[in-house]
């Protein structure tokens, strides 16, 4: 069964109007108001309600639930957690600004020269000798048993 998730601007809105939802981004671009808005992504939005809050939703987050684009889910304290899928609209009059990436950092120097790995810095291991082949046998073969 594939979920079927509200095109909303924000996840109440998503939680008060379900009927609009589309399984796909395609989908979604169909279904949507021409002119008015785009998609911009599927969004999982986290929502921490109030015992008193989660009353006033809790029609709306269980027939979410049912519908698959809502998980329920319970806090260290004990207060409703909702998870809301939805496909995110923006309003095309006022787009939302794209953040601009973070520059990165540049690497440090690197201190390390050729004279840190010459070979007289290092110890060279010995190679072990051989061991003797009748130095396991403890209890040597007496001559007459040959």
């Amino acid at each position: 069964m594939s979920h079927l998730y509200p095109l909303a601007p924000d996840a109440r809105a998503a939680l008060a109007a379900p009927d609009l939802a589309a399984r796909s981004k395609a989908d979604a671009v169909r279904l949507c108001p021409s002119g008015e808005h785009h998609i911009k992504r599927l969004e999982t939005e986290w929502l921490t309600l109030a015992p008193d809050a989660f009353a006033d939703l809790e029609a709306q987050a269980d027939a979410g639930v049912s519908a698959g684009f809502v998980q329920r889910y319970e806090n260290a304290q004990g207060a409703v957690v909702l998870a809301v899928t939805y496909w995110k609209l923006i309003s095309d009059t006022a787009p939302e600004p794209e953040a601009p990436p973070a520059p990165k950092p540049e690497p440090e120097p690197d201190h390390t020269d050729d004279l840190y790995f010459r070979a007289g810095r290092t110890k060279k291991r010995r190679r072990r000798k051989k061991p003797d082949p009748n130095q396991l046998d403890l209890f040597g073969l007496s001559e007459e048993e040959h």
